[in-house]
């Protein structure tokens, strides 16, 4: 089959920049290609070139503000058999005209579904014209189901994943010289290292967890809170909010780092190096992809009940979900628990990793995707 995979308008393909569409999706390529036609479609970048194949996937660039003119235009006359748009509902209606002969499928990977973001009346054509709907959570599958009833058939979760040959627990070779080696540059030996890895918004939470240091700290005087992240994608510029936060971790300046912005290659060392991975969104996160790439590298994980997070944790076995999450002596105690026995940490994170090689890599994904391609073509 043809398949075309369409990113949003925000980041490119490879993720260069980040950005978890765009992991998803040249993940997922690189394993359907070997039964299929892969074209992928993102906005251009200074270093990619516009149109490309590359490993045996075919890349399509287009500027940002003509991004799905230049789509709508391309798919006339491609002949694909399915085409799968990231996120964006309201594109399906324009692309469907373009390209009538396709079966679609739309991803959703956030709240698209919500009244603010779509009428009604686009909601219910969305919804007709797609062949299936393949969401990141349970949760965001149930944001589109409450509003739109019908969609109930069309609705499947099909969970991200993760490239565990890349992320590397603390207790293999790789993983134990990676700690070693980056803990040596940050200077970290010998401290318990709690990491953040996410944008520095508020709604991430991040303040929170530098309001429960003080606690934290009391009790592990070596504890080190590690904050990996920028205020976007690939940029390292600050606003106040950021500002916020470094004046706050300034107070504990020997407990507190902050590393800006990881490209997505680089970020495996940093979670290996850790002991605790904690995510504190304070909004209904669809289900950040760090899980995925905690568990991965063997690391127990803490996250606050909201939204699809809650999915990939079972209490007490690979992690602990926090559920009075605006409290930062909650996530205070949830740390301490763990920083008090090596032999939890170390457990948790082994169930974590084998949670992850037994249902969230990468082939997981694409062989979950081409079921629904192929399904989707036989309509």
């Amino acid at each position: 089959m043809k398949i075309a995979l369409i990113a949003t308008e925000k980041l490119p393909v490879p993720a260069v920049k980040g950005g978890a569409i765009q992991i998803y999706l040249d993940a997922v390529a690189q394993i359907i290609k070997q039964k299929h036609e892969v074209t992928i479609f993102s906005i251009t970048h200074p270093d990619l070139a516009d149109n490309e194949q590359n490993n045996g996937v075919h890349y399509v660039r287009f500027p940002e503000k003509q991004y799905v003119n230049s789509i709508v235009n391309y798919v006339k006359d491609a002949s694909f058999d399915v085409i799968h748009v990231c996120n964006r509902p309201l594109w399906i209606k324009q692309i469907h005209d373009a390209s009538p002969r396709s079966k679609l499928v739309l991803s959703v990977h956030n709240e698209m579904f919500a009244n603010e973001k779509i009428s009604d009346a686009e909601g219910d054509e969305c919804v007709s014209l797609v062949s299936q709907i393949v969401t990141v959570s349970d949760y965001i599958g149930e944001t589109i189901t409450s509003r739109f009833p019908q969609a109930k058939s069309k609705v499947q979760t099909v969970y991200s994943g993760v490239d565990v040959n890349k992320f590397h627990p603390a207790w293999t070779k790789e993983g134990s010289a990676a700690k070693k080696n980056v803990r040596q540059k940050l200077d970290l030996a010998n401290k318990k290292v709690i990491l953040f890895v996410g944008r520095l918004s508020k709604v991430k939470g991040p303040h929170i967890l530098l309001q429960a240091l003080p606690q934290i700290i009391d009790k592990h005087p070596d504890a080190v809170m590690v904050f990996i992240g920028s205020k976007w994608f690939g940029e390292d510029n600050i606003n106040n909010y950021v500002k916020h936060l470094y004046t706050l971790g300034a107070k504990y300046a020997d407990h507190v780092r902050f590393i800006k912005f990881v490209k997505p290659s680089e970020i495996s060392s940093l979670f290996t190096m850790s002991d605790v991975f904690v995510c504190s969104s304070q909004w209904q996160e669809p289900l950040a992809r760090v899980h995925y790439e905690a568990m991965a590298c063997g690391l127990p994980m803490i996250t606050s009940n909201r939204g699809g997070n809650p999915e990939v944790i079972n209490e007490g076995k690979n992690g602990m979900v926090i559920t009075d999450f605006e409290n930062p002596s909650a996530y205070a105690g949830a740390i301490n628990s763990l920083l008090n026995s090596s032999n939890k940490c170390e457990q948790m994170g082994r169930n974590g990793r084998s949670v992850v090689e037994k249902g969230f890599r990468w082939e997981h994904v694409a062989h979950n995707l081409q079921t629904v391609y192929e399904n989707s073509a036989k309509l």
